[in-house]
C-alpha cells in the first residue's frame, strides 16, 4: 500500500519504519525543512526520534498535498493542530488512522469527531492506540498496542498493515473508548509524576493509577465506550506506561512540577507537546 503519515515527530518516525517494514511505500510529512532534508539525506529524525535510521521506502516532503492518493492516510500531528493541518482533498478516499491522543480545547471534541467535520471525504476512520513508546518501537522493542474502529474490516486491514514480529496490534470496534483512554490518562501521568516529584512513594503512586483508572472508565462507559476497553491495552496498558516510564512526557512535565518548576518553564524546554 501507499501510506502517507501527517507529522513526523517521534510517533509518526516509529510509525513509518514499522510500516515500511512490511514492504508499504511511506510518504512523510513534516512541517520542518530540516527534518525532511535530514530523513531523505541520512534517513534519520534526530530532531525528533534520535538513533532512528530509515529505509528508503520512507520519503519524507515539506508539501502535505503530495500525500494525495495515498490508501491510508495516518495522523500523527498533536490533536490541537489536528483542524488546522488535516486537508479533505489529501485523505479523500483513504483510510484515515489517527494516533494522536488528546481533546480538543473548547470543543470538547475527540479526533475523530474533528476528522467527521474537516475531512469527511476520508473512506473510514480508526484509531490506533496503546502502551508504546516511539523510543521503543524505533528499537523493534516487543509492544503491543489496539486499532478501533466502527467497521471492524477497516481495524483488520490496519492491522494487518502494521503487524510485525515485534508490534501487534489487536482489532477492536471501541472507537470511544480507545480515544477516551488514549486522552485521560495523559491527565492521570502528569498526576503521577506530581507524586514522583514530591517523592511520595509507590503507595501514594499505585493508588492514583488505580483509582484513576476508574475514573476514567466511569467517564467513558457515560460517554458509550464499552467497561472492557478500560482495563486493556488502550486502558490499564497506557496509563501504566505513560505513569511510570521514563519516556513519557507528560510524567516527566508532573515530576518536575512536583520539584517545584514552573508549568511554563517546563513547556518551553520540551521539543515534543505534552
Amino acid at each position: 500500500m501507499r501510506i502517507g503519515i501527517i507529522g513526523a515527530g517521534a510517533w509518526g518516525t516509529a510509525l513509518s519504519s514499522v510500516a515500511a517494514e512490511n514492504g508499504h511505500n511511506i510518504q512523510l510529512w513534516a512541517r520542518e525543512r530540516d527534518v525532511v532534508d535530514a530523513i531523505n539525506s541520512n534517513r534519520t529524525n534526530n530532531a525528533f526520534l534520535p538513533g532512528s535510521v530509515l529505509p528508503e521506502s520512507v520519503v519524507a516532503t515539506h508539501e502535505i498535498r503530495e500525500l494525495t492518493g495515498c490508501d491510508i492516510i495516518l495522523n500523527a500531528t498533536p490533536t490541537q493542530y489536528v483542524r488546522s493541518t488535516v486537508i479533505d482533498e489529501v485523505v479523500n478516499g483513504a483510510i484515515v488512522v489517527n494516533v494522536a491522543k488528546g481533546i480538543e480545547i473548547g470543543t470538547h471534541l475527540r479526533v475523530s469527531e474533528i476528522l467527521s467535520q474537516v475531512a469527511p471525504s476520508m473512506r473510514s476512520f480508526a484509531v490506533l492506540s496503546g502502551p508504546s513508546h516511539a523510543e521503543e518501537v524505533i528499537l523493534r522493542m516487543p509492544t503491543t498496542v489496539v486499532c478501533a474502529s466502527h467497521d471492524i474490516d477497516t481495524a483488520r486491514t490496519v492491522q494487518s498493515v502494521f503487524s510485525t514480529p515485534s508490534f501487534r496490534v489487536y482489532a477492536s470496534d471501541d472507537v470511544i473508548g480507545v480515544e477516551i483512554c488514549g486522552s485521560l490518562k495523559n491527565v492521570i501521568a502528569i498526576a503521577a509524576g506530581i507524586v514522583d516529584g514530591l517523592g511520595l512513594g509507590d503507595n501514594t503512586k499505585a493508588a492514583l493509577i488505580t483509582r484513576g483508572l476508574a475514573e476514567i472508565a466511569r467517564l467513558g462507559v457515560a460517554l458509550g465506550a464499552e467497561q472492557n476497553t478500560f482495563f486493556g491495552l488502550a486502558g490499564l496498558g497506557d496509563l501504566y506506561v505513560t505513569c511510570a516510564s521514563r519516556h513519557s512526557r507528560n510524567r516527566r512535565v508532573g515530576e518536575e512540577i512536583g520539584k517545584g518548576a514552573t508549568l511554563a518553564d517546563i513547556l518551553s524546554s520540551m521539543n515534543a507537546v505534552a
